[in-house]
């Protein structure tokens, strides 16, 4: 039994160490874990999970190395529209938001939903009025972007193609999207994910990253989930409540879900990508069927 636990993930896909600079790899590990120090230490002094892996994720998103918040893939139309979502699974309060183009951390929006609106999902418009009346920082569109993602749309936006499988920094394919999973010391579960979605995305896609049960969930006594990859087999498949199904109906360790579903059940519908999940003892599991995954964990004193 851990006292308290926190993960963290910034996508998967092709990401091949010979591909890797030494650089970049030091950038990524620092980023990875600084966005871990800080869930760290909110668990540290009595925090809440789901307050842990909202500072986790925020951090992530400020950081132009993943596809969420500043360094979002571009959209067809030019622009970034973001997505994000978080769960506590005390009592399964949820808070999801889609179509955003101006709000600066899409997980603190999420987040806000979940505590101060009646509701579980606001999306485009609404929600970023939502923002306005509740003080969560907005910023131009053009915040979010960097050259580099901006060579990656010029590169297709003329074809009907979208980059499911965007280009990585390193020159290799990856997924993206950042999440965190989480255990406090009042023994709650708690996810949240963000992502900016598909380069060339159009007609108001949404993928399942904001969607409850998809890309994020979290159930006391069982386990808390978040993931990365294709979104759309991601959403057919409700991959993240998939795997507290097995825990709950069909007796699987956390361990057991996850191999099964990422490596058995997901591959055949195409359904490439990870995910990271944490169980009620506070026990971290990761898994993927892609060439690698970016991840970060900390277990009490250990990080």
């Amino acid at each position: 039994m851990k006292e308290f636990s926190i993960a963290v993930h910034g996508g998967a896909g092709n990401i091949l160490s010979e591909k890797m600079t030494p650089e970049l790899e030091k950038q990524y590990h620092a980023a990875l874990e600084e966005a871990l120090k800080l869930g760290h230490e909110c668990l540290e002094k009595g925090g809440l999970a789901h307050e842990a892996v909202e500072l986790a994720v925020v951090n992530l998103e400020d950081c132009e190395l993943f596809n969420a918040g500043k360094g979002s893939v571009f959209a067809h139309n030019g622009m970034h529209i973001l997505e994000a979502s978080i769960m506590d699974g005390k009592d399964l309060m949820a808070g999801s938001v889609a179509g955003l183009r101006h709000v600066r951390n899409p997980v603190q929006l999420a987040r806000k939903v979940m505590i101060d609106s009646p509701h579980v999902m606001l999306i485009g418009a609404g929600a970023e009025l939502f923002a306005r009346e509740n003080n969560i920082e907005l910023v131009d569109n053009d915040w979010f972007s960097t050259d580099f993602r901006k060579m990656q749309l010029e590169r297709i936006r003329e074809t009907p193609d979208i980059d499911l499988d965007h280009l990585g920094l390193a020159g290799e394919k990856k997924f993206g999207t950042v999440g965190a999973v989480a255990k406090d010391k009042q023994g709650n579960l708690a996810a949240a994910t963000s992502t900016g979605g598909v380069t060339n995305k159009r007609w108001g896609r949404v993928g399942d990253s904001p969607l409850i049960a998809c890309g994020t969930y979290a159930e006391n006594g069982y386990a808390a989930v978040s993931t990365t990859g294709y979104g759309e087999v991601f959403i057919r498949k409700a991959v993240a409540h998939d795997v507290i199904a097995r825990m709950k109906y069909g007796g699987q360790s956390l361990e057991q879900a996850l191999q099964a579903l990422i490596h058995e059940d997901l591959p055949p519908a195409g359904g490439d990508g990870g995910l990271i999940a944490i169980d009620q003892e506070g026990n971290i599991q990761f898994a993927f069927n892609t060439r690698g995954m970016y991840r970060g964990y900390a277990y009490g004193d250990e990080i």
